[in-house]
């Protein structure tokens, strides 16, 4: 870990460059009155701009110290909070002008909705991860709101109930395997991720003498609140509506798995008998630490700090070297679109994975413990 620490000042400069996100609603307004290939500065500002920034602003290892005390982050909790009704409004006003006007043709609002999933999936689903890690109940309602407006509720079970307890392990069904290129991992996680949320929430009822249906299952909620959203969607613009925003949803799905794929891909906690592993460490994320991706995407980039350390708020995530955590070759932005090449994305990982585990867990020579069905034999 950096040796160097600093304090999450509380002023509204110091967090400012977490507040980036903003940057894409002027942006999509543009794109969705102006048409043609203004559509495209969406994708271009999210990915394109912060890969750029990337590679001139360099990394950022320094660590504000932990123990910072929570009123100190008032302006970085803001921007999360926040977001749920600027997104809202954005998708349904976005629904409402493009099934109302006359100058988008078919294939412009398929990119223009593209865009809105791009904004939906990076910064939405993001944000509701950070959410639905507090204890805060309008934090938590934010991010199940934020995960109804892209069909994506059980999300929130499956991470919290699912996710961080297998993490690195065969039982966790987004933890990407090694070999597994994403279009095997992009419909497995997809059927298996609802499956296992479901089967999570079923089993936690169950310890408390309670059925599957009862009303505490926030499985409910999940449907309410996406069954909502689909009919407001065609209240608004009508069957057309309810395609162009289920689209959204779609790609930002697509945008969430794109980065789970890569979050953990290869790596594997060790088995120590009887279906236990050891407890989860930095060493089982990949860590990234470009410093403008990570103002886009609030730190999630710190993700071997995030697994170490759950419930820690995105300013105050630790970055770690490469002596602690294994570390990505560029960021995010780069990685996600490195993983729509397998090959390319195996030619960048598979070498780094393999040094991983030299580094690691030398003693291991047979790694058939960790193979599963879906999984080809690393080699």
């Amino acid at each position: 870990m950096s040796t160097i620490s600093t304090n999450a000042s509380s002023s509204i400069s110091a967090a400012l460059p977490f507040w980036a996100s903003l940057a894409l609603i002027p942006i999509a307004l543009v794109g969705m009155t102006q048409g043609g290939w203004w559509l495209a500065a969406i994708p271009l500002f999210s990915w394109g701009l912060f890969i750029t920034l990337d590679a001139f602003v360099g990394l950022n290892t320094e660590n504000a110290d932990p123990q910072t005390d929570e009123a100190e982050l008032f302006w970085y909790k803001l921007i999360t909070v926040i977001w749920f009704p600027i997104q809202f409004i954005l998708i349904f006003a976005t629904i409402a002008y493009a099934t109302s006007t006359a100058h988008l043709d078919t294939g412009e609002k398929i990119a223009l909705f593209f865009g809105i999933g791009v904004i939906s999936g990076t910064v939405g689903i993001n944000y509701s991860h950070e959410l639905m890690h507090q204890k805060n109940k309008l934090e938590r309602w934010m991010a199940d709101l934020l995960l109804a407006s892209v069909l994506y509720g059980h999300f929130r079970s499956e991470h919290l109930l699912v996710h961080h307890r297998y993490v690195a392990t065969p039982k966790d069904p987004v933890t990407a395997r090694y070999n597994e290129g994403f279009y095997r991992f992009f419909p497995r996680v997809l059927r298996s991720c609802l499956r296992s949320a479901w089967t999570a929430e079923a089993a936690m009822l169950g310890r408390k003498k309670l059925p599957w249906h009862d009303l505490s299952n926030p499985f409910w909620r999940y449907i309410a609140l996406q069954s909502g959203m689909l009919i407001l969607s065609i209240i608004v613009g009508g069957w057309e509506g309810l395609a162009l925003f289920a689209f959204q949803a779609f790609t930002a799905i697509w945008q969430l798995e794109l980065v789970n794929y890569i979050e953990h891909y290869g790596l594997t906690r060790k088995h120590l008998g009887n279906g236990k592993y050891e407890h989860v460490l930095p060493r089982h994320s990949w860590n990234a630490a470009q410093r403008a991706s990570n103002w886009l995407l609030i730190n999630l980039q710190r993700h071997s700090d995030h697994h170490y350390k759950p419930d820690r708020r995105f300013p105050l995530l630790q970055n770690y070297t490469a002596s602690d955590a294994p570390q990505l070759p560029y960021g995010y932005p780069v990685m996600t679109l490195a993983a729509m090449v397998p090959p390319l994305f195996r030619r960048i990982m598979n070498p780094r994975v393999r040094k991983w585990r030299k580094m690691y867990y030398p003693e291991i020579s047979d790694w058939s413990a960790y193979k599963t069905a879906t999984n080809p034999m690393p080699r």
